[in-house]
Formats: C-alpha cells, structure tokens, sequence
C-alpha cells in the first residue's frame, strides 16, 4: 500500500507563493506518474498538475498555465508544486495523487490532502 502525505498548505496573500510537498512511502511502479488535485467544498474535485517518472513530461490544467510549477525529487520520493501570482480561487484543499505509468493522470492512491488559503 502506497502511502502519500502532503505538506505545505496554509494561509497567503493574494499574489503570494506557495509550495507544496507530497512525500511518498515508496517510488516505484505505483507512483511512476505523480500529480496534485484541489477541490472546494461542494465542487468536484480538479486536476491541477501531473508529472512522469523522471520529470520529462508534465502537464497543467489552463488556469495554473505559467504560475505553478510541478517537479519531482525521486532521490526523496517527493514531488512539489510551486504556486506563485496566487488568486483567491486557488483557495482548495490540495490532494497528491500518484498511479502507474498507464494512470494519467494518476489517481490511484491519495494523500489526506491540505488546506490552500489565499486571502484578498
């Protein structure tokens, strides 16, 4: 069983920088592909970023094009999201999320998720 906890969230300004961290138990098969969701109370959970085994392939929904940024450290089973120009609707409970190589992106296994809040 795949274990995934996410660190990083809490309360910024708008306009601000973020970065979140989502430590696996193990890099293997099951977590070749890694990526971050969100969800607001009441809405449908969204994908946000992906990224492959080796970093060489990443992927963005479009409004997070140019402002985040998702990158991987295998050395560390740890893959990251750098949120900057930070908008009060990045406000979510951010999830990490990670699958094999055929799951994109991957939504095998998930992390409890923390808490993004951009304040006005």
């Amino acid at each position: 069983q795949v274990h995934l906890v996410e660190f990083g969230g809490g309360l910024v300004q708008a306009g601000g920088s973020l970065r979140l961290s989502c430590t696996a138990s193990e890099i293997t098969y099951h977590t070749a592909n890694m990526a971050w969701f969100r969800q607001v109370a009441g809405k449908k959970r969204q994908f946000v970023a992906v990224i492959n085994w080796n970093g060489g392939s990443t992927g963005y929904v479009e409004s997070v094009k140019d402002r985040f940024t998702i990158s991987r450290d295998n050395t560390k089973n740890t893959v990251y999201l750098q949120m900057s120009s930070l908008t009060p609707e990045d406000t979510a409970v951010y999830y990490c999320a990670a699958g094999p190589v055929d799951n994109w992106p991957p939504a095998q296994y998930w992390g409890q998720g923390t808490q993004v809040t951009v304040s006005s």
